[in-house]
């Protein structure tokens, strides 16, 4: 380039006498040859699971294009009706319309003339079969660079998608300028992860002949794929998730996690959407029906939205009133089929009387009115101090955006919003999970792994690290502990006690959620939100298994209609609990020797209703 800039500045100054004597500066005659240097856009880097099954690839498409003779310095009209010819031959071949603007090829002749004019992106492989040896040499296939995801749906509100960083260049061709569009993140970890993945341009030389024929290419620089973005995931146990949840739910979210580490192996929210419908880009139609669809499958339950969690919240309530020194682990309370509250009547949710019990009695059968008179002892500053230490009320700190803090009610903020003191009617609310509380799938499964695992509050983690092609480990997220939260272990066998007997005792609200030969722990809730028109049941299954010896933990989140009048924990969310367990356990589960006992009878809904 130093010896093209020196050899035109000494021809300008040449002495008169070389003029005259007819000698002529060389580039003079030159005047169609020329050389663009351009960008390749790099391949953008993968997104896999903790296997390294691919979540989102890069893949090469072939888009049909128009090819101009050139030089490209004929009138506007003739390059316009060259092009549609070319367009006209496409549509005979293909057998469809191509809807092209007069416009849009004006503008790429007058400014891009020596690139291809697409007309079709991403052609399939059948209409590709059908152009074999009949596009002459005005139609060509070029390629191209695309996103692409092979589950299509599955873990599409946490991979998100990538879509183009701007429209289609049609101004004047630039040095330095890509050859088509790159691709940036637009959600999810495509979004939180944009510059790791995305890989450094190459760049290619496009030279012309002095008759502005295309002498030849050359890439000059290969452009460098992105780094690779492993996650926690397990492809696997996503997609056993999404199956049971489309089987099970209308609208709702399963979080599962390994309580031994803080990974969250699942994270799937219902209904779901293709994230191939974004690829290349998303037409008006198709977002316009995802947008209004009133099941609302862009909404991301499981992270992303909170709901009050009624009983579910009822294992914390306990850690908080034994931890305190408010309870011990033998003390009893009356099962009242109700109690007054102040001006108010506060109910059971079975509505009858069931004797005196202890936590762990208490904890099984769900007694509403054995919690509100625990509630009102322990007091607000132990419930909300133990409630914010297992992580609710803030976000668990995943690297997607838009996370939901859920929310603990705390004295000052009655105080601020209310105008009153936290009272014996907000203590009783607060006990079993409704009032102001408010608390998303991800941060129950959070909070489910910390009882499971005796205490260990682990960052919670939804990548593992970020690699470059060698499989270099640039950016580690090691597993990290944020708060040993220690329980006494007696306070701890009566809490675990109860969630077994939520499932296995004659009482238990959450026996669907049985698996034979695992021990399950476990709660239901079920709690009413949303406005008195469209009231409707939050139906919670949370736990972990097996009870002695943890792998998974997990929240089960059911979204009823409005009035709604089946859907409950019991009923509705920990039947898709069992569905999941036995397929992660079947190699586990063997069946028994000898002479089979008589199954168990099916609870009674009415048994199951919290």
């Amino acid at each position: 380039m130093f010896r093209r800039i020196t050899l035109f500045v000494c021809l300008l100054t040449a002495p008169l006498w070389a003029q005259e004597e007819g000698i002529k500066p060389t580039l003079l005659t030159l005047k169609h040859a020329r050389n663009y240097t351009l960008k390749i856009p790099a391949p953008r880097g993968q997104i896999v699971d903790r296997n390294g099954e691919p979540l989102a690839v890069t893949r090469v498409c072939q888009n049909l294009a128009v090819s101009f003779p050139t030089p490209v310095d004929y009138p506007d009209e003739k390059g316009l009706a060259f092009a549609r010819e070319q367009i006209a031959l496409a549509e005979q071949i293909l057998g469809k319309k191509l809807n092209i603007s007069d416009k849009s090829i004006e503008r790429h002749f007058r400014n891009r003339g020596i690139l291809p004019f697409d007309i079709i992106q991403d052609i399939s492989a059948a209409d590709q079969e059908k152009l074999k040896g009949k596009m002459g040499e005005g139609l060509i296939l070029h390629p191209m660079y695309v996103r692409h995801y092979p589950h299509g749906a599955l873990a599409a509100h946490i991979i998100g998608y990538a879509g183009r960083s701007g429209p289609p260049s049609d101004g004047p061709l630039g040095h330095d300028e890509p050859l088509w569009t790159d691709a940036e993140g637009r959600d999810g970890l495509e979004a939180a992860f944009n510059e790791q993945l995305t890989g450094k341009p190459g760049q290619i030389m496009l030279y012309f002949d002095a008759n502005g024929k295309r002498a030849y290419e050359k890439v000059t620089v290969p452009p460098r794929p992105g780094n690779t973005v492993v996650t926690t995931l397990d492809v696997k146990l996503q997609k056993l998730c999404e199956d049971v949840l489309k089987k099970g739910a209308k609208r709702g979210a399963i979080v599962f996690m390994d309580p031994n580490n803080g990974d969250i192996l699942a994270m799937a929210s219902w209904p779901t959407f293709d994230l191939n419908l974004f690829i290349p880009s998303i037409s008006v139609a198709q977002f316009n029906a995802l947008s209004d669809d009133p099941n609302k499958p862009l909404f991301p339950r499981a992270f992303r939205s909170a709901y009050p969690p009624g009983s579910i919240w009822k294992p914390f309530v306990g850690i908080a009133a034994l931890e305190s020194g408010a309870i011990t682990p033998e003390d009893t309370f009356e099962g009242l089929p109700q109690m007054q509250i102040g001006n108010i009547i506060m109910r059971n949710w079975t509505k009858k009387e069931v004797g005196w019990l202890n936590f762990s009695e208490a904890m099984e059968q769900s007694c509403d009115t054995w919690f509100y008179q625990v509630g009102i002892r322990t007091g607000p500053g132990p419930l909300v101090e133990w409630a914010l230490r297992f992580g609710f009320g803030a976000k668990t700190g995943i690297p997607l955006r838009h996370e939901a803090e859920g929310f603990v009610t705390t004295p000052e903020f009655l105080k601020e919003k209310e105008g009153r003191r936290f009272g014996d009617g907000d203590l009783a609310n607060f006990s079993i999970g409704q009032g102001f509380l408010l608390t998303s799938p991800l941060q129950m499964a959070q909070g489910m792994a910390t009882i499971a695992n005796g205490g260990t509050f682990y960052q919670t983690r939804l990548v593992q690290q970020v690699q470059d092609l060698d499989n270099k480990v640039l950016f580690p997220y090691d597993v990290r502990i944020k708060d040993q939260i220690y329980i006494r272990p007696d306070h701890y066998a009566a809490l675990k006690k109860g969630l077994i007997d939520v499932v296995t005792g004659g009482v238990g609200t959450g026996r669907r959620a049985g698996v034979p030969g695992i021990v399950v722990a476990g709660k239901t809730g079920t709690a009413e939100w949303g406005p008195k028109k469209e009231n409707r049941n939050a139906a919670w299954f949370v736990g972990f298994a097996p009870a002695h010896n943890p792998k998974y933990a997990f929240a089960i989140l059911y979204e009823g209609d409005p009035h709604e009048k089946h859907s409950h924990g019991g009923t509705v969310s920990a039947p898709m609990a069992a569905q999941i367990l036995k397929e992660l356990f079947k190699d586990e589960i063997k069946p028994p020797k000898g002479k089979q006992p008589k199954p168990t009878p099916t609870p009674k809904a009415e048994e199951l209703a919290d």
